[in-house]
């Protein structure tokens, strides 16, 4: 255990000296973008570390070449020096304020300070540098900026986001207005105080361009109509706008450039509009260009809301918008000291495995344990144990202090599958190697199995990781299985879902199944089950299961007219026989009634297969490959009444696909075995009993 807390120790240290690191945006050291040092020895800052994007302007690249500001001045004739100098550095600081947000920000902007007490210059925390670093790759790559932020509280994001918006109105283009977008009136107004604030104290000269001759009566910033929500800054040809979501149409954009819209988490319908109708009307006038912003910003207020599925829709890279989360731990002021760090560290060693805490203010080992993986210091788990305390539940503390993206929308149902086993199944998971369709020479009917080939296609529907593997002597019976989860066509429908499991390992002791392909989007039902014959075909005949339920009920989504699933099972069983059928009852064999084919998911097959899922991840006893299956399974809980499901805003379509074919494969299939070709007989319907290779 020694060699464990000394690794702790040392870990720890590398974390705090990452945090402490320098960042001194005066000199620009330690400060984000690519920057080079550069001395100019009589400056009033000798030693400075400037963005690369400066050295290309002329002034700057003189500067640089001469090496002192007296040789420069030499260089270029001056005949009076101090004058020359001090217009020199007026226009060397205008040019790096243009450059340098950290500078411009520590230099000339002033915010208010938290804990009270005089207004102090904006110094970007660690989360601040994240966030403006993103900004900054996207604007100098000549992108517009789209970002979904969700965060923990208090570390001044909105700030952030306001100040850089200034920076870009104020610096870069005139004539760039903003839009800021509250869920009341009063959260709007706080984030346009941090403009105004900053305008009061902000140099009147910065406004104008060298050598504009200021009046005393030039304002920094006038009304605009009778509202009180816009203004306008004369001197940049720019207004700033505060709207409600309260009253949409104080939230209606027009010629504006940078919308900021904050706490869209709690935004709710008012008046007749959605949060989705407020929010464009706000964004719809703003093109896709360079020099455009649109942000939302709001920490997390349940699921199912608009935030939630707008922040899931840019993590999965669905929208034009980024996702970022940032976690309690990252914020440096929600750190607690440690009176014995050892000792501190061997208890959190000791207690990882624990998954019971002592009591409902705290919580176990293990949970901490992640915090640690997850890179918490230390210093930061002491400080969440303490907070933790205030609490009676995990949900409470999560909605505040998020440590991932995932818990950040707390649901109230029970999560089914344990998120530390889940988070093992990540090391497997991988992009495809392969996007496009499996076809034939139809798209359904018999011949759709005629001619399959793979064809590459970047739009395509099907992922695959490993291609079938088929020898043309020898055949690995029962080697692949292909399941599928009935979605619909429609938008407001679930996805359908194919998936190919290769049992081949299993041949050895404890060799696990593994995903090498699935198809994944929306499509009508006849023509799914068509394309699952398909893909079963092309991996060399697998066992084709189908989840019937959709099939067997009326869902106004799928465009269904009721039970299809005899018309659409039986019309494929007679074109591809390796279909999985239910096994009849005795009382079923006795009166001749028709085989049923497909998985029927029920009140008492659900049970055995979720309960199965529990335990072969557990276990870690497949490989997975999607990671998209993973957070399926954070956000699947069993809920107050007992039934099981997807928490409101999520879906549960790839799991389900595990859950019917992991069962499949453990409980009822037997075993892979190498047969040769030529004694294989023609294949009739698989009816399973539950029995053969089942978990040991």
């Amino acid at each position: 255990m020694s060699t464990a807390i000394d690794d702790i120790l040392t870990t720890n240290a590398e974390r705090l000296q990452a945090r402490r690191s320098t960042f001194n945006p005066i000199t620009g050291e330690g400060v984000f973008l690519e920057r080079t040092q550069v001395h100019i020895d009589d400056f009033p800052i000798p030693v400075q570390y400037l963005p690369n994007t400066m050295l290309t302007v002329p002034l700057i690249a003189q500067l640089i070449e001469a090496g002192t500001l007296e040789k420069f001045l030499q260089d270029i004739g001056s005949d009076n020096a101090q004058v020359h100098r001090d217009a020199v550095i007026a226009q060397f600081l205008r040019v790096r304020n243009e450059h340098d947000f950290c500078f411009w920000a520590a230099t000339l902007v002033y915010i208010k300070q938290k804990g009270g007490g005089n207004d102090v210059r904006f110094v970007l925390n660690h989360p601040q540098r994240r966030l403006i670093n993103h900004f900054e790759q996207l604007r100098l790559q000549g992108k517009p900026i789209r970002l979904i932020l969700l965060k923990a509280r208090q570390w001044g994001g909105s700030t952030a986001i306001q100040i850089y918006m200034a920076w870009l109105q104020l610096c870069h283009k005139t004539g760039l207005n903003s839009l800021i977008v509250g869920h009341i009136k009063d959260a709007s107004t706080e984030v346009k105080d941090m403009f105004d604030r900053m305008l009061n104290a902000y140099p009147i000269t910065m406004l104008y361009p060298p050598g504009y001759d200021i009046k005393p009566s030039d304002p920094k910033m006038v009304g605009v109509g009778q509202s009180g929500n816009i203004h306008r800054v004369p001197a940049r040809n720019c207004k700033i706008k505060i709207g409600t979501a309260e009253k949409p149409d104080s939230a209606r954009g027009g010629d504006y450039n940078l919308v900021h819209c904050t706490e869209v988490g709690l935004w709710t319908k008012t008046e007749g509009k959605t949060p989705e109708q407020i929010v464009r009307s706000a964004c719809s006038g703003i093109l896709l260009k360079p020099y455009t912003m649109i942000v939302y910003e709001s920490t997390a207020n349940g699921t199912g809301n608009f935030f939630q599925r707008e922040y899931d829709a840019a993590k999965a890279g669905q929208s034009q918008f980024d996702a970022m989360f940032v976690p309690w731990f990252e914020i440096e002021q929600y750190t607690a000291p440690i009176d014995d760090v050892k000792a501190f560290a061997r208890q959190l060693y000791s207690n990882r495995q624990q998954q019971q805490a002592d009591n409902a203010r705290q919580e176990p080992g293990r949970y901490l344990w992640w915090l640690w993986e997850q890179g918490a210091t230390l210093e930061a788990i002491n400080w969440y144990i303490a907070e933790r305390s205030k609490y009676t539940d995990h949900g409470d503390m999560a909605s505040e202090y998020p440590s991932d993206d995932i818990e950040a929308f707390v649901h109230s149902g029970a999560r089914v599958f344990d998120r530390y086993h889940v988070e093992r199944l990540k090391g497997s998971c991988r992009p495809p190697k392969w996007r496009g369709d499996i076809v034939g020479e139809a798209i359904d009917g018999e011949d759709s199995l005629q001619g399959l080939h793979f064809v590459e296609d970047t739009q395509g529907n099907i992922d695959i990781w490993t291609m079938p593997e088929i020898d043309k002597d020898e055949r690995v019976e029962d080697r692949y299985l292909c399941v599928v989860d009935v979605g619909g066509r429609g938008g407001k429908a679930d996805y359908s879902v194919i998936v190919v499991f290769d049992r081949v390992y299993m041949l050895d002791s404890g060799g696990k199944p593994t995903v090498v392909a699935q198809w994944y989007g929306h499509i009508d039902i006849d023509l799914l089950t068509w394309k699952a014959a398909q893909i079963a075909a092309f991996y060399d005949d697998a066992l084709l299961v189908i989840e019937s339920n959709t099939l067997e009920t009326r869902d106004p989504y799928r465009y269904t007219e009721g039970d299809q699933s005899s018309f659409i099972l039986n019309q494929l069983r007679e074109a591809y026989p390796n279909l999985y059928a239910r096994k009849q009852s005795e009382e079923d064999i006795r009166e001749h009634a028709p085989v049923k084919y497909g998985f029927h998911t029920n009140v008492a097959t659900k049970p055995k297969i979720i309960t199965s899922l529990v335990r072969i991840i557990r276990d870690g006893l497949y490989v997975e490959r999607d990671a998209r299956c993973l957070d399926e399974y954070l956000t699947y809980e069993r809920k107050k009444n007992g039934a099981w499901g997807a928490i409101l805003g999520k879906h549960d379509d790839l799991l389900m696909t595990r859950a019917i074919g992991l069962y499949v494969c453990f409980y009822e299939m037997p075993l892979p075995q190498v047969v040769s070709r030529s004694a294989i007989a023609p294949r009739s319907t698989r009816h399973f009993s539950g029995s053969a290779a089942q978990i040991n």
